[in-house]
């Protein structure tokens, strides 16, 4: 058994996780928001919450313990200007992924007391959402520049 190949297949598939997860969990969440319809949003949020969970924090965990044993497994210093920079573009990552989660959680909670009240979503429910769609981009942004540097290694 070859345990680079190994670990090179884990972490490609934990960032294969991370990002498809990411973007789908992004693409029901806005779709039921657009669709307005209460039990939707408590519905497709409380999914994303789960999704998040399962999927997304198990690549969070994956992404790093692989990476540094590929670097050091194939010789790259860690102080290498691309891996720092990817690095630092995960950390930043995590920074706008934290957070989202948080209000994701918020958000599922606020629309199922809304739903169970018969109510319409409250204005901080939407002040949430605002949140999550803002930090979403940069951490969406961020993944692709780390899987550039990943593919490319400039300066390596």
């Amino acid at each position: 058994m070859n345990w680079y190949l190994l670990v090179k297949w884990a972490h490609i598939v934990s960032s294969t996780v991370l990002f498809g997860t990411g973007a789908g969990i992004a693409f029901f969440f806005v779709r039921a928001q657009r669709a307005g319809n209460l039990e939707v949003i408590v519905s497709v949020g409380r999914d994303v919450v789960v999704a998040d969970m399962v999927f997304t924090a198990t690549a969070v965990i994956l992404q790093p313990v692989t990476g540094i044993a590929l670097a050091l497994m194939a010789g790259f210093p860690l102080s290498a200007p691309w891996l720092l920079a990817s690095i630092t573009l995960y950390l930043f990552v995590g920074c706008c992924w934290l957070p989202v989660v948080w209000l994701q959680i918020r958000m599922r909670d606020l629309a199922a007391a809304a739903a169970a009240a018969s109510t319409a979503l409250p204005s901080l429910y939407h002040r949430y959402y605002r949140w999550w769609f803002a930090l979403g981009w940069p951490a969406f942004l961020g993944v692709l520049g780390i899987f550039y540097l990943m593919v490319a290694k400039p300066n390596a």
